[in-house]
């Protein structure tokens, strides 16, 4: 089952949200980098190990670009049409 985290950012602190990955919660936060004028997934396990870091890739409506590829089964896929991100186990 497709779980939906809508992306919302404010000015007052990076963006996070806790999606279950290969059966395990993670934090994900999304930070922004002014020189790369660009966002960035960090995802970190409950004890605040960062276990990725990379470049927040948009996927269109009809393909999927996991962000989690080569370090998870589950996958994390962002769309910018709708500004959602989706976790499907």
């Amino acid at each position: 089952m497709t779980t939906y985290f809508d992306f919302t950012p404010t000015n007052s602190g990076p963006f996070q949200f806790s999606p279950t990955l290969d059966g395990q919660v993670y934090t994900v936060i999304v930070t922004w980098n002014v020189e790369g004028q660009r966002y960035y997934i960090n995802i970190y396990t409950l004890t605040s190990t960062l276990v990725v870091c990379k470049s927040l890739v948009a996927s269109p409506q009809n393909y999927d670009i996991s962000l989690t590829w080569g370090y998870f089964t589950s996958t994390l896929v962002f769309r910018e049409a709708s500004q959602q991100f989706e976790v499907n186990p």
